[in-house]
């Protein structure tokens, strides 16, 4: 007989229970690991799958919901961040950009107060200068705000019927159907968790609907990868798209480029990838102007303004094209600027989330007035708290936007807009278009710096420190033919030039626009690009080598009969001052010379004063006695035939009155 013992019923339930829960932390701890790769590996939804369950259990809050924040975040949906930030901070998440990513989602929903209030909390924190910027100049926007609220659009703007529950952005109106960009792929991108983008095709019924989606080209649509934002010809014979976040890169971002087809009878050529597309860069969202000479696109590559910027490229008669060219500051801000648009009259519209916007990305329009290139919001409803991008004209009175805003029925949607029939139109009554000013008389300067050795040949991964007019631009690395990204100039601007490399003497080198600035009567075409080359040379250290001849640094000139240091000497010495602190491993021999016109054993003497005198001044500014050598030649090393008994100008035997700088000592250390 079996008897019921209560102590031993309450010992099994208590082991039975722990069972439980030891399994259920292992359960959890297996998903957060899963998790935990999903997300190094860019697979955003993926690793919302996992976490959700872990928050609502209450695992380890604070990682899990900032990974549940950032994983919305990276995926295009900040609208679902915030909740999850907040929760991550109050369970003491310590992550120095949480406040910032907290103010962006924060305006994503229209909470401006809060934006704001998380901005002076990310300031206070003393961020990286890129964002002390972008995080300064947005808390500026914010007061523009009640303003752009009030501004309207002199449109009617409704939600295209035919719109589904995909991703639908980036309409243009062809012939009697409209192209855009759709999720409509078999496979899943496990970044959102949509099916990957593709270029469709769909019947207009009339211009606020579409019938059925389909297929635009087999030949452009492939399964595993985001196809999408077509650029067409007038003709239709030629499509610029973008291609890429195939899922396999674990930073998506990077992984789209630009690239082209033709077509031939109704047959679209294999796509080929774009010479001016970046492998390291985000590129996309290309667009023709009026004329065709020229492919806009955004690009995140290095030398911009900050996030992705706006490029335009000239095109030639044979269709070839030219090098990418930055739209500049006016147009690109510290954050992003896409979706160019060049209307039928030459008006650039593009959105961006650096100007002063009601949301994320808010849709602009520029042209100049006068001298000025001016920027101006399109104002509600064309634009609302969500990302709104990517417009397009189908004629002079309507025409088609994207946008993510609330009510819609998928992630993107597209609608429709027509014009009030108000006089006042952005498209009409707005100030000159900003393309064909631009091309009045208008010079854009650039510099190309190319880095060399003797031989002429390029050198690669060349470490060089820009500064323009005593601020430091950027930090470039040169490709491999020797090649730092164009960079843009206005007149006045001084441009210095620091390149670094193991193994290579670090150099200095320096450009001026003063003088270089064309006269507007000098002018023949609209718009004239001048681009100025800057070739720096670099050479390996070597006993002996003398340094003048290669780094911009001149011998200096004496008074006959002296050993004082001129101003013009001076200006020399203080480039030796800064070569000897930028080559800490180097020793210098400072080699003084005379002319002819005395005895030799009164020359020596001289040429050591000479010598002496330059090294005094070196060693006052900071430079150590041991690493700089005087050495007096007297006259025995002239550069020229005025050697005693012969006659010469003054100009020649000043020749010979110099000290000149060579190595004499490299440390291995």
């Amino acid at each position: 007989m079996v008897f019921y013992n209560p102590h031993m019923f309450k010992k099994y339930s208590i082991l039975f229970l722990l069972g439980i829960f030891f399994t259920s932390c292992h359960t959890d701890k297996l998903s957060n690991k899963k998790a935990l790769k999903h997300f190094d590996k860019g697979e955003y939804e993926l690793t919302i799958k996992e976490l959700l369950p872990l928050a609502q259990k209450g695992f380890q809050l604070d990682q899990t919901n900032y990974l549940l924040g950032e994983s919305y975040r990276l995926s295009n949906r900040i609208t679902q961040s915030l909740p999850y930030y907040q929760q991550a901070q109050a369970k003491g998440y310590v992550d120095k950009m949480l406040p910032y990513y907290m103010a962006i989602s924060a305006k994503s929903i229209g909470n401006y107060e809060l934006t704001k209030s998380y901005l002076n909390e990310f300031v206070k924190s003393k961020p990286s200068r890129l964002y002390q910027i972008k995080s300064e100049i947005e808390l500026e926007n914010l007061g523009q705000i009640p303003d752009l609220l009030k501004k309207q659009s002199p449109v009617t703007l409704q939600a295209l019927t035919g719109n589904t529950s995909k991703t639908e952005f980036d309409a243009k109106k062809i012939g009697d159907e409209l192209i855009f960009t759709s999720s409509s792929k078999p496979e899943i991108y496990k970044n959102n968790g949509l099916p990957f983008l593709g270029i469709v095709k769909a019947p207009l019924k009339n211009p606020g609907e579409i019938g059925n989606q389909s297929i635009f080209s087999s030949v452009l649509f492939k399964e595993n990868a985001n196809d999408g934002t077509p650029a067409f010809t007038k003709d239709g014979t030629t499509v610029v798209f973008a291609r890429g976040n195939t899922g396999k890169s674990k930073d998506p971002s990077p992984d789209v480029d630009l690239y082209i087809s033709k077509k031939t009878a109704n047959t679209w050529s294999e796509p080929e990838r774009l010479s001016i597309s970046d492998s390291l860069a985000w590129d996309g969202s290309p667009c023709f102007s009026a004329d065709e000479r020229t492919l806009y696109f955004s690009s995140n590559r290095r030398g911009g303004k900050g996030g992705v910027d706006l490029y335009r490229v000239p095109i030639d008669n044979s269709g070839r094209f030219g090098r990418p060219i930055n739209l500049g500051s006016t147009i690109n801000t510290p954050g992003d600027e896409l979706f160019p648009y060049v209307s039928a009259n030459g008006k650039l519209y593009f959105s961006s989330d650096g100007h002063p916007s009601i949301g994320g990305l808010d849709l602009f329009v520029a042209s100049r007035n006068e001298t000025e290139i001016v920027v101006e919001h399109l104002g509600v409803p064309i634009n609302s708290i969500g990302d709104d991008f990517a417009i397009s004209f189908s004629d002079s009175t309507q025409g088609y936007i994207s946008s993510n805003r609330p009510g819609g029925k998928g992630d993107d949607d597209i609608y429709f807009f027509k014009s009030t029939g108000s006089e006042d139109r952005w498209w009409t009554t707005a100030p000159p278009p900003v393309i064909d000013t631009l091309n009045k008389k208008i010079v854009n300067y650039f510099v190309q710096v190319k880095v060399v050795d003797p031989s002429g040949n390029p050198i690669d991964s060349v470490k060089i420190n820009v500064r323009k007019n005593g601020q430091t631009l950027s930090n470039e690395k040169t490709n491999k033919k020797g090649f730092i990204e164009l960079i843009d100039l206005a007149e006045n601007d001084e441009l210095v030039f620091k390149c670094d490399k193991e193994d290579f003497i670090t150099v200095r080198s320096s450009f001026s626009m003063e003088g270089k600035t064309i006269p507007e009567s000098l002018l023949k075409k609209e718009m004239t690009d001048t681009t100025f080359q800057v070739t720096i040379t670099m050479d390996r250290p070597e006993i002996g080598k003398e340094i003048s001849k290669l780094y911009e640094i001149n011998s200096i000139y004496y008074d006959l009969d002296k050993a004082d240091i001129r101003p013009d000497a001076a200006e020399e010495l203080d480039k030796i001052v800064q070569f000897l602190s930028d080559n800490t491993q180097m020793n210098l021999e400072l080699g003084a010379h005379t002319d002819a016109r005395a005895s030799t054993g009164y020359n020596l003497k001289l040429s050591q004063r000479r010598a002496e005198s330059a090294v005094n001044y070196i060693i006052r500014r900071g430079i150590t006695k041991d690493r700089i050598k005087p050495k007096g030649y007297g006259e025995s090393q002239l550069i020229n035939e005025c050697s005693d008994g012969v006659e010469c100008p003054e100009e020649m035997h000043q020749q010979n009155r110099r000290t000149e700088f060579k190595i004499i000592k490299i440390s291995t250390e």
